[in-house]
């Protein structure tokens, strides 16, 4: 028999196994006369005792299952990427952000996004900004729909603005700023406490930590260092 299965509101998901549900449907008389639970069970999915046409194992599992399924699509709605389903083709830029955002918004990896660029003044302006920490206080679906293009803010770990020689640093959830190096701006992650060394000349950025320069025509230049945190035993 063809049984139709929905997500919400099916009785079926109150009971773990289908020995519970048939449980379910056994009085205390139908124990006293009969004596053996597992005789009172049977006789429930017979259709003898209980309220209603009585759903079978295969049925109660079906029904199971697709409750399950509907549970799980509904929380993995919830928790959709910004870029999912955006034209981003059009921007490496974008590209490279979609390709990481499921990684910083989940933990597996802390970026960095270095951008040089000109603000609506036409001053040039720099900065590095956390983007895992951007994408949690900020809405990032007008950055993938192209309605906004993401420049760096005084409230990022740095910004320097090249005209007006405006020059900030703020640490985020992630990162820690040590601006008063002799070796240039480092970048400190909490979690492992590893140094990322955003210096372009030197050829390595750190411990877990890539460079990856990104050719775009909305900036003058993008840098992105991805960093692989691994918490101290």
């Amino acid at each position: 028999m063809e049984t139709e299965v929905t997500g919400g509101g099916d009785a079926v998901t109150e009971f773990g196994q289908y020995e519970e549900y048939l449980d379910s449907q056994i009085t205390p008389m139908d124990l006293y006369y009969l004596e053996d639970k597992e005789l009172a069970r049977q006789l429930v999915e017979l259709g003898y005792r209980g309220s209603g046409e009585p759903l079978k194992r295969e049925e109660f599992e079906l029904k199971k299952k697709a409750a399950e399924n509907f549970r799980l699509s509904k929380r993995l709605a919830t928790k959709k990427l910004a870029s999912t389903g955006k034209d981003i083709s059009h921007s490496p830029f974008l590209m490279a952000l979609a390709e990481r955002e499921e990684a910083n918004r989940n933990g597996k990896l802390t970026s960095i996004i270095f951008i040089r660029t000109k603000n609506i003044k036409g001053q040039e302006i720099s900065g590095y900004i956390d983007y895992a920490h951007r994408l949690k206080t900020e809405n990032f679906e007008p950055y993938f729909n192209s309605a906004k293009i993401m420049m760096p803010r005084t409230s990022d770990m740095s910004f320097y603005n090249w005209e007006t020689q405006t020059c900030t640093s703020s640490a985020t959830p992630n990162f820690q700023v040590i601006a008063d190096n002799e070796n240039g701006l480092l970048f400190k992650n909490k979690r492992d406490r590893k140094i990322i060394n955003v210096d372009p000349k030197e050829s390595k950025p750190g411990d877990n930590t890539t460079r990856t320069q990104i050719r775009c025509s909305e900036h003058i230049q993008v840098v992105i260092y991805d960093h692989l945190s691994r918490r101290k035993a």
